[in-house]
């Protein structure tokens, strides 16, 4: 089971609450982005993750759970992005996206200003047609 699991907390509320008001500027970007790339609505996930879609896994171990398809975490330091599912590699795209790094799934961001917004968008669209390809992707 993933100890990450969707929550009743309103994601909307949450977003109003990130601070500080740069970091809550770039989460309000990052959700209108979510939302028009996945045409999902956002859920949380945790106390701090906002979802978009989410897929159950069952691996071959037995092991099986639901998780979110894509999302975002505005965290103090960093803003985390939740797209790659790590089955292809996105290098091409990345290297056209802007400043990031790069986690085992997930990107990265001190702040969205660098990043190409049109770039992060076929990113996000391309990690989950991706995941689609593997799991069935639901809106809820």
């Amino acid at each position: 089971m993933n100890k990450t699991a969707p929550t009743g907390q309103d994601a909307a509320s949450y977003l109003d609450s990130v601070a500080p008001a740069h970091r809550r500027a770039d989460a309000l970007a990052l959700d209108a982005l979510f939302r028009r790339v996945t045409g999902f609505q956002p859920r949380m996930w945790g106390a701090s993750i906002i979802g978009y879609g989410r897929y159950h896994y069952r691996y071959d171990s037995g092991r099986e759970g639901d998780f979110l398809a894509t999302g975002f975490a505005p965290r103090k330091a960093n803003l985390v992005v939740y797209i790659l599912p790590g089955y292809t590699d996105f290098s091409d795209i990345l290297g056209r996206l802007g400043p990031h790094r790069r986690g085992k799934s997930c990107l990265y961001l001190t702040r969205l200003a660098p990043i190409d917004m049109d770039v992060l968008a076929e990113l996000i669209r391309a990690g989950l047609d991706d995941l689609g390809q593997r799991w069935t992707v639901l809106a809820r």
